[in-house]
This record gives structure tokens, sequence and C-alpha cells, in this order.
């Protein structure tokens, strides 16, 4: 399938994953929910991508960018649920798109293109309705995850144009790895959901949907985009999470939403993705 079809099916994910998480605080924690979301993740990824020959197999700076990577993902899942735990999801994802704005910069090299981006960026701001808050520690989270967010998007294009075993069965060693790093942290939030079979099922299904459907659909797209245009597509997520909003809340979007959504759909038909 084209790259953009598989983008287009991270995006919905990747808002109903944290959309369940949400639900789930409560009754495991901020960091017992990250902590089962990556477990869920490794346990999938694990017979079906060995990650354990995969890093065998890797030479050093392959190893290096698979830690790299780990770390990132393993971080970045955190800060995002501590971020969510304290701030509207519209700030989080503001926060989030403005560093995919630099990396988008970065690979535009045409007024068509920089003229795409600004179309893009003033159709989120739209949708987003950005809002400031007197929460310095949802704040720090919430740019935390967003400076990660940037090191997923430079980490995973390198990891899919790498030797490290290919994309997916990098993405399954660098997925172990975040399991490894979190395994500590959230494990005894995390207890109450292995007493309770419909908790344990919930807590694996936003697994699966968060961190397992949208990074694989990540990098079968990363491998054939360049990095700034998969950077500028990101704007559609804030689309994708209205549309949501639409479907599964019934929340119906104002005039203004649905002219933040024209404006960031033209932005990304406009631009013209440079030769990689």
């Amino acid at each position: 399938m084209p790259p953009h079809v598989w983008f287009g099916v991270s995006a919905v994910f990747h808002y109903l994953g944290p959309a369940f998480a949400v639900l789930l605080f409560p009754h495991v924690g901020v960091l017992g929910m990250a902590w089962l979301r990556i477990a869920t993740a490794a346990l999938v990824f694990a017979p079906l991508t060995r990650p354990w020959s995969v890093f065998a197999r890797a030479d050093r700076s392959a190893r290096l960018l698979l830690l790299a990577f780990g770390a990132c993902l393993a971080v970045m899942n955190c800060s995002f649920y501590l971020a969510l735990d304290r701030l509207p999801i519209s700030l989080v994802a503001a926060i989030e798109f403005v560093g995919t704005i630099g990396v988008a910069l970065v690979g535009l090299r045409s007024p068509r293109n920089v003229a795409a981006l600004a179309v893009a960026v003033i159709g989120t701001l739209l949708l987003i309705d950005v809002k400031w808050s007197d929460d310095p520690v949802g704040l720090f989270w919430a740019f935390l995850n967003g400076a990660l967010f940037v090191c997923y998007i430079v980490l995973g294009h390198r990891i899919a144009a790498s030797g490290a075993g290919g994309g997916i069965a990098a993405l399954g060693a660098a997925m172990a790895i975040a399991f490894l790093m979190v395994l500590p942290i959230g494990l005894i939030d995390a207890l109450p959901a292995f007493s309770s079979p419909p908790l344990l099922l919930a807590a694996i299904g936003v697994g699966v949907c968060s961190s397992v459907i949208p990074y694989i659909c990540d990098q079968l797209a990363m491998s054939r985009l360049p990095r700034a245009s998969f950077a500028l597509m990101m704007s559609l997520l804030p689309v994708t999470a209205t549309l949501i909003g639409v479907v599964v809340l019934r929340q119906i979007p104002s005039l203004t939403d649905c002219l933040g959504i024209t404006l960031v759909v033209a932005g990304v038909a406009v631009h013209r993705p440079a030769p990689k």
C-alpha cells in the first residue's frame, strides 16, 4: 500500500490508544499504564521479531542505535502519559507538534513546501485550540514528550533505513529494550491488572492500539517517505483526533474546527516530497 495509507492507520490509532489509557489511570496508575503498554508491545513483538537475535547480529553502531531508540520509546511513553494526567490532550498535542515543525523545516527546500507547512500549521493551531497552563510539572512532561517525539521521528527513520535487521525487526528489539528500562518503574502500579482479567484485557488492548499497530505502520511509512514529509504529515494527527471525537465521543466540531481540518488537508496535499 502507499506510505500515506500506512500513516493514516497510524494516525487513527495514535489517539485511540491514549483515549482508552486515560480511562485506566485510576485503576493502574499513570506509570503502571505505561508499563502495561510497553510490556504488551514487547511481548507481541518478541516471537515475531526475536529481538535477542536481532541485537546479537547487529554491529556496534546498529546496537547503539537500537539502545537509543529503545530509551526514546521508554521515556517518551512515560512522559506522554504523565503529561496527559495533568494537562488537556489538546495542549499536549500542540506541544508535541511544535517539535515536528523543526523536523519538517529541515527538509523543505522549495517555496511550495514552505507554504504547505505554513498552511498546515495554521490549520493545526485552529484545531488544537492552544491553551496555556499554570501546571509547570505537567508542562515539563509535555515538553519532554515533544522533544522525544522528534527523536522518535529521527531515530525511526534511521532504524527504517538501517541494516539492524530491518525496520520491524529492529522495532521489536528496541521495544524489548524499552521494556527492560521501565521494568522496575511501573511494575508495582501495574499489579492490580493481573488480578482483574477485564482490566488486564483492556490494558493489553491499549498496548496493541498504542504501540504495536501505529509503530509498525510508522515504520512502513518511514521506509518510503522522506523525513521532512513524514514530519509534515504529523499535522494530520489533530484532524484524526477531531474525527475520532465525532465518531466515538459525539463531539461535533465547530466551524473553526472544520476550517482547521480543511487547511491541514490542503497543506499536506500541496506539499511535494523531496527525493530521498
